[in-house]
C-alpha cells in the first residue's frame, strides 16, 4: 500500500491557470492529462519522486460529471474555490479492499492527448464527498513505466501531507495503521478546524521546501 497521488480541485480560474500558478510554486510545469470519459473531468498533471503525482483536475460540461462520483466532487470542489479534493492510495489487488467494503470496484481510464489509453480499477470515491479525510484505492491496469508519475524530475519530493481528521477512522478504512501508511511520506494529523480532509502538501523542491 503506497501513496499514488493527490488531487486538487481546479479554482474558478479554470484548469490550465490553476495549474501554471502551482506549477509555478514548485518550480516544474504541469502536463496535460486528457481526459478521463467515464468521469467527465480532465486533468493535468505532476510527476513526483518515489511513484507519485499530483494531479489538477477540473469538471467538464458533460453529463458523466454530473452521474460519475468522481465527476461531482470534483464540481463541487471547484464551485467552492477550489482546493485540495483527496488522497490515493495504490493497491496490488484491490479484491481485497473490495470484500472489506463489501462492495465492487468500478473501471476508469483516461484518454492522453498521445493517444495513449491508461487504465485502472477504483473504489471508495463516494468518500471524497462524504468523509474527505478518507482517500480512496487504485490498482492500476496499465503497465507500470506509463504512471503518470514516470519522467519525474529528482528534485521534487512530496515531503509530508497534512490531513484534518482521525488516524483511527483512516486506520480502519485503510485496513492498516497509519503510523506509516505511505512508504515514506510522513503524515501530520491535525484537529478539523472545518471540514476534514488534506489541508495542505509540503514539498521538496530546488528551491527549498514549499508548502500547498
Amino acid at each position: 500500500m503506497r501513496l499514488d497521488h493527490l488531487s486538487y480541485a481546479a479554482g474558478p480560474e479554470g484548469l490550465a491557470d490553476t495549474a501554471a500558478m502551482i506549477g509555478a510554486l514548485l518550480g516544474e510545469q504541469f502536463r496535460d492529462g486528457g481526459i478521463h470519459p467515464r468521469f467527465g473531468t480532465r486533468n493535468m498533471v505532476l510527476p513526483l519522486s518515489a511513484g507519485t503525482y499530483v494531479e489538477i483536475v477540473a469538471a467538464l460540461d458533460h453529463p458523466a460529471s454530473d452521474k460519475a462520483p468522481f465527476g461531482q466532487a470534483v464540481r463541487a470542489k471547484s464551485q467552492l474555490g477550489g482546493g485540495w479534493l483527496g488522497w490515493v492510495v495504490a493497491v496490488d489487488d484491490i479484491s481485497g479492499v473490495e470484500r472489506r467494503l463489501g462492495r465492487e470496484s468500478v473501471p476508469g481510464n483516461r484518454h492522453r492527448p498521445d493517444g495513449l489509453e491508461l487504465r485502472w480499477r477504483q473504489i471508495g470515491v463516494m468518500g471524497l464527498q462524504s468523509d474527505p479525510q478518507l482517500p480512496y484505492f487504485v490498482e492500476w491496469k496499465s503497465p507500470a513505466d506509463e504512471h503518470p508519475s514516470r519522467g519525474a524530475s529528482g528534485d521534487l519530493q512530496l515531503a509530508r501531507l497534512e490531513i484534518a481528521g482521525s488516524p483511527g477512522r483512516v486506520s480502519e478504512w485503510l485496513g492498516n495503521c497509519v503510523d506509516e501508511p505511505l512508504e515514506g511520506v510522513a503524515v501530520d494529523w491535525v484537529v478539523p478546524a472545518g471540514a476534514p480532509g488534506v489541508v495542505a502538501a509540503r514539498f521538496r523542491t530546488a528551491s527549498g521546501e514549499v508548502r500547498i
